[in-house]
């Protein structure tokens, strides 16, 4: 048991799947897993542990942005022996290219900041995924038939953001999308040994100004755990 985790030792998975909602986590774990059982419930942030498979699996809600999840990315490495880390989470399209409900791999994670910033003081490191699980997500999605893109994303750390001047900057440099949580949980990965993936949905479009409705986003979230499991096992 932690500060913010109330399971208790060998109740987490070595693989767990990371969405920021606590509510989604009780979805993917009804909908994925086999004996999906509840694991923790601290202040609301739920998580469950099952099988899909028969490989164990640990559904844990991260919450928004780059500090909560670098609370529970922290605690399940170090004090729970998580092993690899996959985010499944939702993201705003920053190219025309990128439709509503495609999916979206992510190599890499550019930010302004995150919470392990003062570590490297004038560093700026490259937060990057692990390349096994990258390779065997686009397989996964290859073999699904799912249209998907690989390539670097923005983690920002505020979700109503006022600086159209850096958007048009990162979607000038390719940017595929921005999300709260990815370059930091790449970086807590990386500082301890671990894997980490984010595997993403688009929900809404910067450029066009679409989004999904809650039915829609529910369909469409399931080809990502799918190809988030298939990627872990």
């Amino acid at each position: 048991m932690t500060i913010h985790i109330g399971a208790k030792p060998g109740d987490i998975a070595e693989t767990v799947l990371m969405p920021g909602d606590p509510k989604r986590a009780k979805w993917v774990a009804q909908t994925f897993l086999d004996n999906p059982v509840l694991v923790n419930d601290v202040r609301g942030m739920l998580g469950f542990t099952g099988t899909w498979n028969g490989n164990r699996v640990t559904i844990h809600g991260s919450g928004m942005g780059m500090p909560s999840l670098s609370i529970y990315a922290n605690e399940l490495i170090r004090d729970y022996g998580a092993k690899t880390l996959i985010r499944i989470g939702s993201c705003g399209s920053m190219q025309s290219h990128v439709g509503l409900r495609d999916v979206i791999l992510a190599q890499t994670a550019s930010s302004v900041g995150t919470p392990s910033s003062s570590l490297f003081r004038e560093m700026n490191f490259a937060p990057c995924a692990d390349w096994a699980l990258l390779s065997k997500a686009a397989q996964a999605a290859d073999s699904s038939g799912t249209r998907y893109h690989v390539g670097g994303i923005y983690s920002s750390d505020t979700f109503y953001d006022e600086r159209s001047d850096l958007t048009e900057q990162l979607t000038r440099h390719g940017t595929l999308a921005v999300e709260m949580e990815t370059a930091e949980l790449y970086t807590v990965a990386a500082r301890h040994n671990a894997r980490a993936l984010t595997v993403l949905t688009v929900s809404d479009h910067l450029i066009t100004g679409e989004e999904l409705d809650s039915y829609a986003r529910e369909q469409s979230f399931a080809d990502m755990v799918e190809i988030a499991l298939r990627a872990a096992f």
